[in-house]
């Protein structure tokens, strides 16, 4: 099973910029959905951003993003790396949180490609002061 490790948090100023990276362990997974959740104090876990590929190098990946983010925060592949960024701009104060990476994906069975599969990461916290 692939494993995850968030890396990029940590204490900012208001109006600042944070880069959270996620590794992924392994890169011979079929990748369903992959995507940036978040969670405050007292608050439910809640969607940050979602990146689904395309289907082949034709067509893009598919991006959506909750709509207190949308127009500062950006989610991105990078395959080479095997990783998956949030690029977080004109932070605020309530996107204080922990930060957990998600990846929904299949493995190659030798009877064909298992049942899609959830991994979360262990979760990188994020402050913004006022």
């Amino acid at each position: 099973q692939v494993q995850l490790v968030e890396s990029g948090g940590g204490l900012v100023q208001a109006g600042g910029s944070l880069r959270l990276s996620c590794s992924l362990s392994r890169n011979n997974i079929l990748i369903n959905t992959m995507a940036w959740y978040r969670q405050a104090p007292g608050n439910a876990r809640e969607l940050v951003a979602s990146l689904t590929p395309g289907e082949s190098t034709d067509y893009g990946a598919s991006v959506h993003y909750g709509d207190s983010v949308k127009g500062r925060f950006t989610i991105s592949r990078d395959v080479e790396k095997n990783t998956v960024d949030l690029q977080m701009n004109s932070l605020k104060f309530e996107d204080t949180g922990v930060y957990y990476c998600y990846v929904r994906g299949q493995n190659w069975l030798p009877t064909g490609w298992s049942s899609p599969r959830d991994t979360w990461g262990q979760g990188t916290h994020v402050t913004v002061s006022s």
